[in-house]
């Protein structure tokens, strides 16, 4: 049984047997929106600038070089990435296209915890892959998973989103989210 009163602007989880819940201010849906696009436009830009660069995006030197000095914990993946020719190939076609994909799906709310999963992910083998724990174990790359996250969580794509939209698309009478459970997992 819920420890809050129903109502629009209300959150509760269970994790573990323990229950936390609050109150959300009217201007949430803003914010949340707001960390949507702002992410949406970063991821975009930054894979759209990489695809029509005068010199094609090349992962190989930052994977084989960037763990090796900064006493990264996965070291040895980092070079085991650089150093195999397939995973370099993959990398420069993920990463800018990755990006670009991501970027978009945000800005358009369109299958949004889907890329922000993907975004999140990105975001961690990059925490990695620049590690610096010389201030600390939090730095920019963390917080931007935590955001990508967040946006996740929130169902940002419901939020002036085709998300909301794609939900209800009707596939033999009934929405697609209700015919297609597991969607609620992709789209928001």
């Amino acid at each position: 049984m819920s420890t809050i009163p129903s109502g629009v602007n209300q959150l509760e989880s269970k994790v573990g047997g323990l229950t936390i819940g609050g109150r959300v201010h009217s201007l949430s849906a803003w914010f949340v929106l707001a960390l949507r696009l702002m992410m949406g436009y970063a991821f975009a830009y930054s894979g759209f600038t990489k695809i029509v660069a005068a010199e094609p995006f090349s992962a190989g030197g930052y994977l084989a070089n960037v763990a090796a000095t900064n006493g990264n914990p996965l070291a040895g993946m980092f070079a085991w990435m650089g150093s195999t020719p397939w995973f370099v190939e993959f990398a420069n076609v993920a990463v800018p296209w990755g990006e670009l994909f991501i970027g978009l799906g945000l800005l358009v709310g369109a299958v949004v915890r889907l890329a922000a999963f993907f975004g999140a992910l990105m975001m961690l083998m990059f925490y990695f892959g620049n590690w610096d724990i010389a201030h600390g174990v939090i730095n920019g790359d963390f917080a931007y998973m935590l955001v990508f996250l967040a946006v996740a969580a929130f169902g940002a794509g419901r939020i002036l989103g085709l998300d909301q939209y794609i939900e209800q698309y009707e596939v033999g009478g009934e929405a697609l989210v209700e015919r297609y459970p597991v969607l609620e997992y992709i789209l928001g």
